[in-house]
C-alpha cells in the first residue's frame, strides 16, 4: 500500500499508524522523524564513520523474511511473518520464536512465478554459516534465547539443519557478545540481534535502543578485536516510517524500503556518506569476498559488496567510546506480544 507502484504516497494509510485506529499506540509515527538531538549517539557514529543512505531491506515485507536474508541472501520464498492460527494475524509472542521450534507454524511463501502458498516455517537452505563451516572459519549468532523477548528474530531457528544440528551451539545469548568482545574471543563472523525490549520497534524508546547499541559497541571498541573488525549496523525493515525513495524492484521479492546503515571500523572512511546501493545480502557479499567464499544466491552474487565504505590505506581509526544517556521516555514497550 505504501509503495503504491513507486509513488510512495500511502504510508499514512498503513494499519497501526493511528489514522484508522484512533488512540492506538502508533499515533502518526509514519509521518514523524528523528532529529540529531533525538539520536545523538547514532549521529556521532555517522559523523565519525560511514552513513549509508542507499541501504534497502531485501524484501518488500516484514521481519521474518528480511532476517533470513541476513544469513542466507534469500528467505526460501517466505514473504510474511509466520503464524500459528489464522485468527491471530501477525500478533505473536516474541519469546516463542518463528521457525522450527513451534509446531504447525506456517508462513506465506511466494514462488518465482508469483503464486503463493502456505507451508511450514522451517527451511533447509544453505547459509553463510555453512560456507564458513566448510572453510574452517568460526562464527556465532548472538541472539535472544528461547523464552526471551526477541527470539522471533533468531533466524537460525528457521534453518532445520542448524536448529537441530551441532551448529546450534554457535547460537548464543546476545549478552555473550560483550564478554567475548572484552576477552578477545570473537569469531570471524558475528551476527548480533537485539532483545525485544531494546529493539526500537515502534513505538518503543529509541533512546533505550541506542543505549544498548552503545553498550555493545563500547565493549568491542575497548576490547582487543577492534583493530581488525568491521561492523555493519542496520535495522530489519523500514518500521512504518515514510520515505520518498522508491526501492528498485530487482526480482519478485524486493527490494523493500530503505533502512538505516552505519559502517563502523578502524578502516571505515571518516564522516563519509556512502551512496552505493546496498541491501542485507551486501553484508554477506562483503564476508564472502573478504574470506574467499562462494556466493549463495543471485542476490549476494549481484549485490554491491560494501567495500566503498572503507579505506584500507588509512591509519586505523581510534575507538569512539560513547556515554549512554538518560532516557526520559515514559515507556520502553516491553510487551512480548508484538511484531510488525
Amino acid at each position: 500500500m505504501a509503495y503504491d507502484n513507486g509513488k510512495m504516497d500511502r504510508f499514512d494509510l498503513l494499519k497501526g499508524n493511528g489514522q484508522q485506529h484512533p488512540g492506538d499506540l502508533y499515533g502518526n509515527n509514519s509521518l514523524t522523524q528523528f532529529q540529531q538531538s533525538d539520536i545523538p549517539n547514532y549521529w556521532s557514529y555517522a559523523q565519525n564513520f560511514v552513513l549509508g543512505d542507499n541501504m534497502f531491506s531485501s524484501l518488500m515485507g516484514p521481519s521474518f523474511p528480511n532476517h533470513l536474508y541476513t544469513v542466507a541472501a534469500q528467505s526460501g520464498g517466505a514473504i510474511n511473518n509466520p503464524r500459528t492460527d489464522r485468527n491471530i494475524g501477525t500478533l505473536h509472542n516474541s519469546a516463542k520464536g518463528w521457525g522450527c521450534d513451534v509446531p504447525n507454524q506456517r508462513v506465506q511463501v511466494q514462488s518465482s512465478d508469483g503464486s503463493t502458498q502456505v507451508q511450514e516455517a522451517c527451511f533447509d537452505f544453505q547459509t553463510l554459516a555453512d560456507e564458513l563451516d566448510a572453510k574452517g572459519y568460526s562464527w556465532r549468532y548472538y541472539a535472544p534465547p528461547r523464552g526471551q523477548g526477541g527470539y522471533i528474530w533468531s533466524s537460525f531457528d528457521a534453518i532445520k539443519h542448524i536448529r537441530f544440528g551441532k551448529d546450534w551451539q554457535y547460537v548464543v545469548p546476545t549478552e555473550q557478545f560483550m564478554s567475548d568482545a572484552a576477552s578477545g574471543n570473537l569469531p570471524t563472523v558475528s551476527w548480533i540481534v537485539t532483545p525485544g525490549k531494546v529493539s526500537e520497534h515502534a513505538p518503543a524508546s529509541v533512546c533505550v535502543g541506542e543505549n544498548w547499541t552503545v553498550q555493545m559497541l563500547n565493549a568491542l571498541m575497548q576490547g582487543p578485536a577492534w583493530s581488525s573488525t568491521a561492523v555493519f549496523l542496520t535495522w530489519d525493515d523500514f518500521g512504518g516510517f515514510y520515505d520518498h525513495v522508491a526501492p528498485q524492484q530487482i526480482d519478485g521479492y524486493g527490494l523493500g524500503f530503505r533502512a538505516p546503515l552505519l559502517v563502523i571500523s578502524p578502516f571505515a572512511k571518516k564522516r563519509y556518506i556512502d551512496h552505493t546501493q546496498y541491501e542485507y545480502s551486501s553484508m554477506l557479499r562483503f564476508a564472502e569476498d573478504a574470506l574467499g567464499l562462494s556466493t549463495l544466491t543471485n542476490r549476494d552474487k549481484g549485490a554491491n559488496d560494501m567495500m566503498n565504505a572503507f579505506d584500507f590505506t588509512q591509519s586505523p581509526r581510534a575507538p569512539l567510546v560513547l556515554k549512554q544517556r538518560t532516557c526520559t521516555v515514559a515507556h520502553a514497550y516491553s510487551n512480548p506480544n508484538y511484531d510488525d
